[in-house]
């Protein structure tokens, strides 16, 4: 019995000490349950959107668009704080979910909403991989998935301070 602890113990500080530096590489990063991934940006919304684009253009990434939400918005009659909506991809990459999935064209072309709170604090968001995978049922595209999360989190480590 006490042997059966040990190996228990032993073995989850194992996965934590594996866990542990992901853990701290995500510590800007904050994932809800609905699967979106909120990232603290240390810019402006500009300069934030700027540093996005200019890392995604450095990565060869396709830009797809921005879209100022907030001119808009405001354009239409409605009080909306800075906000933008940055859309680009990878087609090799991201269309292997479409193949897996028609549906998981929702999802693609990645999609990252830069935005500014009421207290001037401005974040970036964009869809979890993971939860994309669950959403859409694709379990054959685990390799794919983890490039696109990885990809992600690079792109919006370029806005941390």
């Amino acid at each position: 019995m006490i042997n059966s602890v040990k190996s228990t113990l032993a073995a989850t500080a194992l996965v934590l000490t594996l866990a542990a530096p992901g853990f701290l590489a995500q510590a800007n990063a904050e994932t809800a349950s609905d699967g979106v991934v909120t990232v603290k940006s240390g810019y402006s919304v500009a300069e934030t959107v700027s540093r996005i684009k200019k890392d995604v253009a450095d990565k060869g990434i396709t830009l797809f668009g921005v879209i100022d939400q907030a001119k808009l918005g405001n354009a239409a009659g409605n009080v909306v704080r800075p906000s933008r909506l940055i859309m680009f991809g990878n087609p090799a990459l991201g269309t292997t979910f479409i193949t897996a999935n028609p549906k998981a064209g929702l999802d693609w072309p990645v999609r990252v909403v830069v935005y500014q709170t009421a207290d001037g604090s401005v974040y970036a968001a964009y869809t979890d991989f993971d939860y994309i995978a669950r959403r859409h049922g694709i379990e054959s595209r685990t390799k794919e998935f983890k490039m696109a999360t990885e990809v992600i989190q690079s792109v919006t480590s370029s806005i941390e301070k």
